[in-house]
């Protein structure tokens, strides 16, 4: 059995999920022999941290993220702390040779996604990004026949994550809402994912032209050290600016010839967690929704035609990774169980000692499209998708 000391930075509700998620792989995937231990967990909320020891049995909590990175027994750093830190903390656990975990945008911004993955790269450590919507079984199925040919040549992509969490203009000013913190909002905080399964399904993008707008200007300020971006203050509460985007979408220029567009929205009235895709071949196409995980619209009408329409195919433990949590058609999984998933991605990783994706390198095949989408917002005009590489 191999085990793999976790240090995890960063408490709240996705520092959370990850330390969860590393108890976890071990049941999930008994055969493996793999198991993770559970070190120290750090958040600048005192509280905070010493909750997450308690609860989730890690063995010390500190507010000091520098004390998960010397800890002598912790061979993964996984960062679950806001974006501006990310830079920092990277660099300092890639200089200890520990091995990284980092939830996305990873940085408030491209050039830092780049210094990101340099020093990483050049420390020679492994890592991981939270790309988690990659994980789902069927997502992974549709990645099969897509390599396979089975959609023939690949010609239009449509990709969006609609999101109500920032749809309430009584929601708080939290760091998601500020430059300064967050970086970017909605290109970094959910278009990150759209990108990202853009270049896992489709591959690369040559060009494309891009815009972004911000719905909601000012926002309640919350107490600080208490509320998310999802808890709510009232009219007579004062306000702060929000400094950075509600909405982004862009039209693109596949590498392989295929045309597409992206969008995503934190300000959008109805859909509430809609990170969604369609996609088109000669052959046939395919489209998946996160609000309905468990399922798969395909199109295969065969040379018959004698199936002509779209199929759903309904999860099963004949798809990947699924009997391990349910056995059976028809019993779904959920979020955390795709950050399971990952969370055993990752620690295989490392014990293997092979860079697996999604890494850093991942990351920065999105940062590069994202670049490229900030650029066309300032001129107005398609921007070449080009290398974004610090040294």
């Amino acid at each position: 059995m191999i085990e793999l000391g976790i240090g995890v930075i960063g408490m709240g509700w996705m520092g959370q999920v990850h330390a969860r998620s590393y108890s976890l792989a071990r049941q999930r995937f008994p055969d493996a022999g793999l198991s993770a231990r559970l070190v120290i967990c750090s958040d600048n909320v005192k509280e905070r941290a010493e909750n997450a020891r308690e609860l989730l049995g890690f063995a010390e909590a500190t507010e000091r993220w520098e004390n998960v990175i010397e800890h002598p027994d912790v061979q993964i750093v996984n960062i679950a702390a806001p974006n501006h830190l990310h830079v920092e903390i990277v660099e300092g656990a890639a200089a200890a040779g520990k091995h990284i975990f980092c939830e996305k945008p990873v940085g408030r911004s491209p050039l830092e996604t780049a210094k990101i993955e340099s020093s990483a790269r050049n420390a020679g450590v492994l890592s991981f990004v939270g790309f988690n919507y990659r994980w789902a079984p069927l997502v992974i199925h549709a990645k099969k026949l897509i390599a396979e040919g089975a959609l023939g040549d690949l010609t239009q992509y449509r990709g969006r994550f609609f999101s109500m969490y920032g749809s309430d203009p009584m929601g708080l000013l939290s760091w998601r809402f500020k430059r300064e913190i967050a970086g970017y909002g909605a290109l970094g905080d959910i278009l990150a994912h759209v990108t990202d399964m853009a270049l896992y399904l489709n591959g690369g993008v040559k060009r494309l032209v891009s815009n972004s707008h911000t719905f909601i200007a000012e926002r309640p300020l919350p107490i600080p050290g208490k509320g998310t971006h999802y808890s709510r203050g009232a009219p007579d509460d004062p306000t702060g600016p929000v400094t950075n985007e509600d909405y982004v979408g862009a039209l693109l220029e596949f590498e392989n010839g295929a045309r597409g567009a992206v969008e995503a929205s934190r300000s959008i009235f109805g859909p509430k967690n809609q990170m969604a895709f369609e996609l088109n071949g000669t052959k046939g196409a395919i489209s998946w929704d996160f609000e309905q995980m468990n399922e798969l619209q395909l199109y295969l009408p065969g040379e018959d035609r004698g199936h002509d329409g779209f199929t759903r195919l309904v999860g099963g433990d004949q798809y990947p990774y699924h009997g391990n949590f349910n056995p059976g058609e028809g019993s779904g999984l959920g979020y955390e169980d795709m950050k399971v998933i990952e969370a055993f991605n990752f620690l295989q990783s490392v014990a293997e000692g092979q860079q697996r994706a999604p890494g850093l390198g991942e990351a920065l095949a999105v940062a590069e499209v994202h670049a490229a989408m900030t650029r066309s917002w300032e001129s107005g005009a398609w921007e070449d998708v080009t290398r974004l590489r610090v040294d």
